[in-house]
């Protein structure tokens, strides 16, 4: 149930656009193992310079193609976990046309009583859902 939030500029086709939705739900659903309708995505384009993605100094320039990835999810998982999963996010996007250079990913955790799925309530503590095991 990761919630996942795709900045991106302006000037890509819907086609090009649903592509990149779907290369990075294919790595959660490939590397975390979740079911392929627990997919929650927001997608927002920029203007021209609202999004600044410098290189960090590790030697490489990002262009207007960059696309950042936010992973809102509940923690447990390793870091081998995460791993995996970034790599294949950046594999899956570059077959979507979006080079490795151009992906960044911030990956934020918390627990289950810190989501909602409508109607005001909290499911996973109520036990409307059962709280995801580690690797789902």
């Amino acid at each position: 149930m990761p919630l996942v939030r795709i900045d991106l500029n302006k000037g890509r086709t819907p086609e090009s656009i649903r592509a990149i939705a779907d290369a990075i739900h294919s790595a959660l659903v490939g590397v975390y193992g979740i079911p392929e309708r627990d997919r929650f995505q927001i997608i927002t384009q920029h203007d021209e310079g609202e999004i600044i993605a410098q290189d960090a100094g590790l030697g490489f320039e990002r262009d207007s193609g960059v696309v950042m990835v936010h992973i809102f999810t509940q923690q447990g998982r390793s870091d081998k976990e995460k791993e995996a999963l970034f790599a294949g996010i950046a594999g899956n996007l570059e077959k979507a046309g979006v080079p490795a250079e151009d992906v960044f990913i911030g990956y934020f955790e918390n627990t289950h009583h810190d989501w909602s799925f409508g109607f005001g309530r909290s499911q996973y503590v109520d036990g409307e859902l059962a709280v995801p095991k580690s690797g789902q």
